[in-house]
C-alpha cells in the first residue's frame, strides 16, 4: 500500500542462538535492519522488523526456514522531544484509530521515527497527512 512500509515478522524458538542466526542471514544477503522489536511469548518469539529490502529479507529468511510474513505498517517521523509521541497518538485517538503496537528509533536532527501497527491504514494515513505529520515510505527507510 502506499505510504506504508513493509515490516518483516517472525515466530522464532525462544533460545539462545536463535536471534544470531537471523541477524547471520541478513548480514550474509546484505540487508540492513533499520529498527526491530521482540516480543516474547513463552516457548517462542515475535520479531518484528523494518529492513532496507524487504523483499530480500523476506524470500532469504524464507528460504532458509524461518516462518516469515510481511505486513504493512506506518512510518511516522516525529520530533524527537517530550509530547512528540503524544502529537501522533492524540491525532489517530481522536479520529478512531487504534494503534496495535508501536516501536521507534531516534534518528538525527532530534527526529524519531515511530512505526506504527494501526486497525486501519487508510484512515491513519488520510488523518495523519491532514494533520501535516510527515509519513515515511519503504523508499525512505534505506536512507534514514
Amino acid at each position: 500500500m502506499s505510504g506504508t512500509i513493509k515490516q518483516i515478522s517472525l515466530f522464532a524458538e525462544n533460545k539462545p542462538g536463535r536471534l544470531s542466526k537471523i541477524a547471520e542471514t541478513l548480514s550474509k544477503a546484505k540487508v540492513n535492519i533499520r529498527a526491530f522489536t521482540i516480543a516474547e511469548a513463552g516457548d517462542f518469539g515475535v520479531i518484528r522488523m523494518v529492513v532496507d529490502d524487504p523483499d530480500k529479507a523476506y524470500k532469504t529468511l524464507q528460504g532458509q526456514g524461518f516462518a516469515v510474513s510481511e505486513t504493512d505498517v506506518v512510518g511516522v517521523e516525529m520530533k524527537d522531544v517530550p509530547g512528540g509521541l503524544h502529537a501522533i497518538a492524540n491525532v489517530l485517538g481522536k479520529n478512531n484509530v487504534n494503534i496495535d503496537y508501536a516501536y521507534a528509533f531516534v534518528t538525527t536532527s532530534n527526529l524519531a521515527l515511530l512505526i506504527i501497527r494501526v486497525d486501519n491504514v487508510k484512515e491513519a494515513l488520510k488523518v495523519l497527512k491532514e494533520a501535516k505529520i510527515r509519513i515515511v515510505d519503504d523508499k525512505e527507510i534505506s536512507q534514514i
